[in-house]
Parts: C-alpha cells; structure tokens; sequence
C-alpha cells in the first residue's frame, strides 16, 4: 500500500510555524488581519467561512468578517472592497467564491489591492508568480507543493502530470512547479478534457495531480507503479449508510490507485486542510511585508 501524505499532520506543522510569524509580528505593535466578505448563504460557503474564522482565532490572526445578503449589488461589494484596502488594520482580504449572478467575479478579484490579495487571485499577482518573484501563491496549489515537500517528495527532475486546467489549481500549479527554485525545478505537463489518449500522458508521471472536478476519474490503469499522487477533488457521492445521505470522494479512485502509488493524499484529510492554512500564511506574510513598507525610510 501507498504512503499516506497526511494533510492534517503537515498542516498542523504549518500552522505551528504562522502562528509563531503571527506572535513576532504581534510583539512588534503588527497584528495579522484578514477581511472574509460572504456574499449569500451558501452553505458550503459558510462552512468554509467559519473554518476560517476559527483557524484566525487559534493562530493570533484577527478576523474581520462582512457577511452581505445575496441581493448585494457589485457596487456596493466594490465599494466595501475599497473600504478594506485603505484600512491599514487589514492584510488580507478574501472575497469568498462563487458569488451571486449579478456580480463580476473578475471585477471583485481585481479590485482587491495585490498587496492584500490573501488569494493570490489578482492578476498582478498571478504575473508575478509566473516570473518567479515574490508574492501571495494561490492556496491550493501552494499547499500541494508543501505536502510533496513535507512529504520527502521533491518535485525537482520529475515530470508532473496535471490532470485539470482551472485558474485555481491547474494553471497556477504549473507556474509553480516549473520555475528554477526550490520546491520546484519540474517538468510540467498539463492535462484536460481535451487532450487526446489522456491515460498515456497520466502513466508518464512521477506525480500526477488531479484537479478535474469528476468523482474517482482516475482509475488505476491510468497510473503507472510507483507514482505519487496528489488528489485535490473534493466531491460528494450519495451514500445510504451514511447519516448524512453522502460521502466524499477525491478525483482518485483511492482504493485502486492506492495499491500502485508510492505516496498518495487520501480525501479528505489530504489537500483539504491545506487550503486555508496557505490562506493564513499568506496573511502573515502580507502583514510581513506590510510592516517593512512602513519602516521609517521605507516608502
């Protein structure tokens, strides 16, 4: 059977050390502050929202939450989003997806200020990933970089499959495994629902993640012997015996592909708990970077 790459475990290791960057900075007259705006009452939303807020209280992070009804217009969104940009109490702002109908989500991500983009959705930057320079990673790609590192699974020299091309995960997963530097230094190739004799490319990889949205999807004829795997699907599937009617699944047929992989995130328990402990570790550092501007001779 496959290594299990704990996501709870390396998560908690994380935490550990931003709460330890989060009790610096409080030391220095800076306490880490991140803005979560819920527009609506989807309950998966709210469920995540409250995770948030809990894991703002156990790391010293204070937490500044908007919670707007679904009839919300994008000008007053807007207009809360400047608000949070000029408040210097705030380093990071979440504005939480999806949002309703009536409002852009492109114009809500680009008008959060880069520097407080606790995301790392802005285009600036996501331009800035790209070129290798310092900035706020996207959480969920971030944090699966941290397991295969964490994980004693050093990309570098390996060919990465990655099977989904969102703007979320897939796309700035790339940008990150391929630039020269450490955690990184891997050849990438991207996968999708286009792409021809799919299985083909997938048995080629060294680590294959998967980002596609579809339950189980890769099946274990799709993987060749030896492949760590790194699942982010989180999806639900009716299950009767289940007091909730569901159960989860990854994009990862676990039980098949798990007697193939060397190492492999279950779901949950995998990428899940990463996500938002990346989101609190780029609020830090955006409160980081935020007190050395204000440094006297700092402009």
């Amino acid at each position: 059977m496959a290594q299990i790459i704990d996501g709870l475990k390396i998560s908690a290791e994380i935490r550990a050390e931003v709460a330890r960057d989060a009790k610096a900075l409080a030391k220095r007259g800076v306490v880490p502050g991140l803005a979560v705006v819920l527009v609506g009452e989807n309950p998966a939303s709210q469920v995540y929202v409250r995770k948030k807020k809990q894991a703002c209280a156990e790391l010293g992070i204070a937490s500044f939450d908007y919670d707007l009804p679904a009839s919300c217009t994008e000008k007053r969104l807007l207009a809360l989003i400047d608000e949070l940009n000029a408040n210097p109490k705030v380093h990071g702002i979440l504005v939480q997806l999806p949002l309703p109908g009536q409002i852009r989500e492109a114009a809500v991500l680009n008008a959060v200020d880069p520097a407080k983009d606790a995301d790392g959705f802005h285009p600036m930057n996501m331009g800035r990933m790209l070129n290798g320079e310092e900035t706020a990673l996207p959480c969920t790609p971030h944090g699966c970089q941290q397991l295969l590192m964490r994980s004693g699974h050093d990309p570098a020299g390996k060919h990465v499959v990655i099977v989904g091309r969102s703007n979320i995960v897939g796309k700035p997963m790339a940008a990150i495994l391929m630039q020269k530097a450490a955690g990184a230094n891997a050849t990438v190739t991207i996968c999708h629902s286009r792409t021809a004799d799919l299985p083909k490319i997938t048995r080629q990889a060294d680590i294959l993640i998967a980002a596609i949205g579809v339950p189980e999807f890769i099946k274990a004829p799709m993987v060749r012997k030896g492949v760590v795997v790194i699942d982010v699907g989180t999806n639900r599937v009716p299950d009767a015996s289940k007091k909730s009617g569901y159960r989860l699944v990854g994009d990862v047929d676990f039980a098949a592909v798990s007697r193939k992989a060397a190492a492999i995130t279950p779901v949950p328990g995998g990428v899940g708990p990463m996500t938002i402990t990346m989101l609190m570790k780029n609020t830090v550092e955006a409160a980081r970077r935020a007190s050395l501007r204000r440094k006297p001779g700092n402009k």
